[in-house]
């Protein structure tokens, strides 16, 4: 049976003090009370910086067992490095970042049950980086292919015209799900299911992103909706409804900057679902 799970893209934000969490909670048991309202979440953390195993124990240890938290590969990884811009001769390339792969997937193995598919959140590409889809599409295939078959993986794409055909076969060859993003300069999941086939493998992963840019000229707290998503979300809701009966599990993560405060992204998202939430 499908199961459909709503989270946020990370626990910790400062402005969630006293309106999501209590008051002088600890950072520390921020994640324990965060996993007693939902039941995933997206480690955006990891993408910033390699976790330690320290780090991953202590995510297994505060969250139960039916708990599912997924994160995002590292930035020396899908970006290349530190540098402002990716680095197309480091992305994906095995020779560079073979090194940190295997880190990363030790660690995140000490999750346990707990883990959920990680995510290959890539930045839009220039010409710069790859003169076009075909040596991107290359690059992602001999990646994935390296990759172990025990963990489950989604890729982000951010070049709108490389969502096609040839994208959706690479991944669907790998058993890897699409990242159906919501993303201010990338079209609609819903206008790319009317033209193709986003069903990739047996789960969906959803981001709701928004415009970053937007959301910042409103608030800096993130702890109160301050953009009206209502009819961006009915979207959500009958897209998810659809695309979710042909998959085992379906996974939907809210940004702060998708309307101003995740949790109540989630909330009402969930309300249009029909799922309920503590």
């Amino acid at each position: 049976m499908n199961s459909i799970l709503l989270g946020t893209s990370s626990w910790s934000e400062a402005g969630w003090a006293g309106v999501f969490y209590p008051q002088g909670l600890a950072p520390k048991e921020q994640l324990g009370a965060y996993a007693q309202v939902f039941p995933t979440v997206e480690a955006d953390t990891t993408w910033y910086h390699m976790p330690s195993a320290q780090m991953v124990e202590g995510w297994a240890q505060r969250t139960p067992e039916s708990f599912v938290m997924c994160a995002k590969f590292p930035r020396s990884i899908v970006h290349g490095g530190e540098g402002p811009t990716p680095d197309g001769e480091r992305v994906l390339s095995l020779p560079a970042v073979q090194a940190d792969t295997s880190i990363f997937l030790s660690r995140m193995r000490l999750l346990g049950p707990r883990l959920g598919p990680l995510v290959l959140q890539l930045p839009y590409f220039n010409r710069t980086a790859f003169t076009g889809p075909k040596p991107f599409l290359e690059r992602l295939d001999a990646y994935l292919a390296h990759l172990p078959t025990d963990f489950r993986y989604a890729v982000e794409v951010r070049n709108a015209r490389w969502i096609a055909e040839p994208l959706l076969e690479i991944l669907r060859r790998h058993r890897a799900a699409l990242v159906l993003t919501e993303l201010s300069y990338m079209p609609h999941p819903a206008e790319l299911a009317a033209r193709m086939d986003l069903v990739t493998t047996d789960f969906l992963y959803a981001r709701l992103i928004g415009d970053r840019q937007a959301v910042d000229a409103l608030t800096t707290t993130f702890d109160k909706t301050v953009i009206d998503r209502s009819a961006a979300l009915e979207r959500w809701a009958a897209l998810l409804a659809e695309l979710s009966q042909r998959v085992v599990r379906t996974l939907v993560y809210a940004n702060n900057h998708y309307a101003g405060y995740a949790p109540a992204t989630v909330r009402d998202l969930a309300a249009r679902l029909g799922i309920a939430l503590p």
